[in-house]
């Protein structure tokens, strides 16, 4: 009996010392999401650090690279690509990197005038088929877009977020979570992104990341 309850204590005490694998993260999306570098902010360098001081364990995975003080930060964000384009490459993304939790934020890059909500979100839609094809139990966060002072380009955005909530709420299910984060509402074009009305500047990248702090804790706790 002593010699059992030892091997049982030992197996506690090793079990306990070995925390279980932090969660991987895809972060899918165009510019915003890939950062720009020197020409404006980059949220997912300021999530990474708030997860990280918060205590919450998570491995960002991803084909691309961003270079930090704090190591390479992996993503799939592409500059001037659409969530057409997005839909069409993310099988074979999540084939080469695995992810617990997607995170979607694609919206921009259409013109009004291509009406382009109604296939924006057939690609969210496909999307979320897609990594429930790969990992039955991933969760997804989509993204309310920001707002963008580029219009009359971008003025499809206000309609396209209101319908990208409407879609979480539908393919959510008990055991396939897929839950909405709005980047939107407190967001401002005039104080909020650079010059160009779209991209964010720091400010805007510490709004944009504390919402997805804010969404993925949850599931990183």
């Amino acid at each position: 009996m002593r010699f059992l309850a030892a091997t049982l204590l030992l197996a506690s005490v090793l079990g306990a010392a070995e925390p279980p694998a932090p969660r991987r993260v895809m972060a899918i999306g165009d510019s915003i999401t890939q950062g720009g570098g020197a020409t404006f902010a980059t949220y997912r360098v300021v999530l990474a650090a708030k997860l990280q001081a918060a205590g919450l364990r998570c491995d960002f995975v991803g084909s691309q690279v961003t270079a930090t003080p704090h190591g390479p930060l992996r993503h799939e964000g592409y500059g001037g690509k659409n969530a057409e384009f997005l839909a069409g490459i993310l099988e074979a993304k999540l084939t080469a990197a695995p992810a617990d939790i997607l995170m979607i934020q694609a919206g921009h890059n259409h013109f009004a005038e291509e009406k382009p909500v109604p296939g924006i979100l057939a690609a969210t839609r496909a999307m979320v088929a897609t990594a429930r094809q790969r990992n039955p139990k991933v969760v997804v966060v989509i993204a309310q877009v920001t707002p963008a002072g580029k219009l009359p380009k971008y003025s499809y955005i206000p309609e396209l977020n209101l319908a990208l909530a409407a879609l979480a709420k539908e393919l959510d299910r008990p055991e396939q979570r897929v839950v909405s984060v709005d980047l939107a509402t407190g967001f401002d074009v005039a104080t909020d992104t650079i010059a160009d009305r779209v991209h964010p500047n720091a400010r805007g990248a510490e709004k944009i990341a504390q919402r997805w702090a804010d969404a993925l804790t949850p599931w990183l706790k």
